[in-house]
């Protein structure tokens, strides 16, 4: 059982999806009845081995020649040991001309028409276009963002309760533990952990980030404002 997410400003679905599939680290492509998972290869992400293209024209391929439904999955998992590591799950359907084919078999990238993506998270399932994701750029964060909240937890975990005080009205008396569960452009989100459920909680920077070198300082705004906070929530002793 979890409880209710804070409604603090937030990324767009298509934001979230576009940032899942720019951060993965692999992904289990589901074609012809068989699941390949694909893992980072040379430094690139399991993305450049897929181009995606916008349906084509609605014409009847040539006798032999029919399309083949692939989906791609992912997986975005927390980069801390919070309980239920899952954030998201994210799903892109199309179609490949001819059969999928590993990475190990082929240096070149497969080209796939796109049907739809779909996000799964702890708030419902929502549906993204190809405009919708094109329009929009991966969060800047994206590639910083586990070493920043592994960094954070490991190395100053004694800022993570005075990072509570700004939660408003948080559920103190059985609260376990916090930890940090994901960070983006817009601000931080922890996780509240209670003997049988759990709440998460953004806490909106006080101005959205463009780049990596910005994060520090807008933490570093947030911490300032909870020091000033004459009433701060504690964890448990």
């Amino acid at each position: 059982m979890r409880l209710p997410r804070s409604r603090a400003p937030q990324p767009t679905v298509a934001e979230r999806v576009r940032t899942v599939l720019a951060a993965a680290h692999s992904m289990t492509v589901v074609s012809d009845g068989l699941h390949t998972e694909v893992r980072r290869l040379d430094g690139a992400g399991v993305m450049s081995r897929i181009h995606v293209h916008a349906p084509t024209p609605d014409v009847p391929p040539p006798p032999g020649s029919e399309r083949i439904p692939v989906r791609l999955e992912f997986t975005d998992i927390a980069p801390t040991p919070v309980r239920d590591r899952v954030r998201a799950r994210v799903t892109v359907a199309g179609l490949l001309a001819a059969p999928y084919r590993a990475p190990a078999e082929s240096d070149e990238s497969t080209c796939m028409e796109f049907g739809q993506a779909v996000i799964e998270d702890a708030d419902g399932r929502a549906y993204v276009t190809l405009d919708e994701l094109e329009a929009v750029a991966p969060d800047p964060l994206a590639a910083s963002e586990a070493g920043m909240l592994t960094h954070l937890l490991d190395s100053h975990s004694e800022l993570i309760p005075l990072l509570l005080r700004l939660v408003p009205t948080p559920r103190t008396a059985d609260l376990t533990r916090a930890m940090p569960l994901a960070l983006d452009r817009l601000g931080i989100t922890l996780r509240l952990e209670y003997p049988r459920t759990h709440s998460d909680v953004r806490l909106p920077f006080p101005t959205p980030v463009t780049g990596m070198d910005q994060a520090g300082p807008q933490i570093q705004a947030l911490l300032r404002a909870a020091r000033r906070m004459s009433h701060p929530n504690r964890l448990p002793a």
